[in-house]
Formats: structure tokens, sequence, C-alpha cells
């Protein structure tokens, strides 16, 4: 198969990548899953190697869970009352092509998209 897995990470609270983020990627396999990886973002909020890379590669459906509170918090943001901590994203993989999932993040908002 011939495809990869990326991400990309940006604080909207701050107006810049998110450097440091924990993320774990997981493959879902009915009503478990089977962790795979876990890796940090760059400082361009990014991971330096695809999360899937054309040898590991393959259709299902994945999820990667981004450790926003953790983020937030060793970054010295005070929040009152906290409210996200580990976004978990999931889907599907079902194509041999890029697939790029990136987050937009704040304390209490987040966003996501199938990017290019």
């Amino acid at each position: 198969m011939g495809g990869a897995l990326t991400t990309h990470v940006l604080d909207t609270m701050h107006g810049k990548p998110a450097r440091g983020m924990r993320l774990e990627l997981h493959f879902v396999h009915g009503d478990h899953t089977h962790h795979l990886a876990d890796s940090y973002t760059n400082a361009d909020g990014r991971v330096d190697q695809p999360l899937l890379g054309e040898d590991q590669f393959q259709h299902g459906e994945f999820e990667i869970r981004f450790h926003v509170g953790q983020y937030f918090e060793r970054l010295g943001v005070e929040i009152a009352t906290p409210f996200l901590d580990v976004v978990p994203i999931r889907f599907t993989i079902s194509e041999d092509k890029h697939y790029h999932v990136p987050l937009l993040v704040s304390p209490f908002a987040y966003s996501t998209y199938r990017g290019s």
C-alpha cells in the first residue's frame, strides 16, 4: 500500500504551532484499541516522521489522542475551570493516499478536518 498519515497541531490561544504536545496513535478494533505509537510535536507543531509511513500503512479505523490539557498546563496556562484534557480524533483510512489530520486547539475548543 502507498500512503501516509501525518498531523499538525496549531495552538489557537497563542496563535502559534503547538510545540511539544504529546499524542498517541491507536488502531481501533471493535470495542477496543491497540496502541501503535507515541509522539511529540516539533517546533512547527508537526511530528517529525509520519505517524504511519508507507511500510506501516493500512486501511482501518484509527484514533489520535492529543494530550491538550498537559500541553497547556506545561505552558503555565491557568484555567479556573479546566475543560479539555485528552482530545481523541477517530477516523477511517479507506484509500491508499496521504491522510493529514490537523488539530486546531485552545483550552476550551478544538476543530479538525481532513487536510492535504
